[in-house]
């Protein structure tokens, strides 16, 4: 696997390196030793897989507060999606500024998310997979997050939006955030 370093501390985009013969390809996508030289979770409680029906459709921005606070390693395994994590930890120099990438089954990177990110994703095409290791359980108690159109973010959603759940519309904006509990 190749891991590239993100503008973002603690965040990676994670590649790769497929096998290919006369059967077809072969790669790994999680291998904990690599992880661990890296200094990255390696210990993954849940898999999570979310499709959306329709391109355009936004999830997110979501993250969970302490204890809660959860790495996710994100991956697209079915059409294309344009992923988006935001640095809310309120103590960091990067806090409010946000990364995006396009994955894609066909490139099938993924996305280290550390703790303390907020993170969404807009499905690219109709039927987009997302594929997500979590590093702590679900706890809605602790759950948070940041409205996708949070124009002090500015994040570019390359499609119109088509969907949203009420739940992800009422999120706040940043500056009404209480951010990431990064424990100071």
């Amino acid at each position: 696997m190749l891991f590239k370093k993100l503008p973002l501390s603690g965040a990676y985009l994670i590649f790769p390196e497929p096998r290919r013969d006369e059967r077809g390809i072969f790669c790994r996508i999680f291998c904990a030793q690599e992880f661990a030289a890296r200094s990255l979770e390696t210990h993954f409680v849940q898999a999570n897989t979310s499709t959306n029906m329709r391109a355009g459709t936004v999830r997110g921005m979501h993250f969970q507060q302490r204890p809660y606070g959860e790495v996710k390693v994100v991956r697209c395994i079915r059409g294309a999606v344009f992923d988006v994590i935001i640095d809310v930890r309120k103590k960091s120099s990067t806090f409010g500024k946000f990364y995006s990438a396009e994955l894609t089954d066909e490139n099938a990177a993924a996305l280290y998310v550390p703790i303390g990110f907020a993170h969404g994703y807009q499905a690219l095409t109709d039927g987009a997979t997302v594929q997500y290791m979590v590093s702590a359980f679900y706890a809605p108690e602790y759950e948070d997050g940041i409205h996708h159109s949070d124009t002090s973010v500015g994040i570019p959603w390359p499609l119109p939006i088509a969907e949203v759940s009420s739940k992800d519309a009422k999120l706040p904006f940043l500056g009404q955030s209480r951010g990431f509990d990064d424990g100071e």
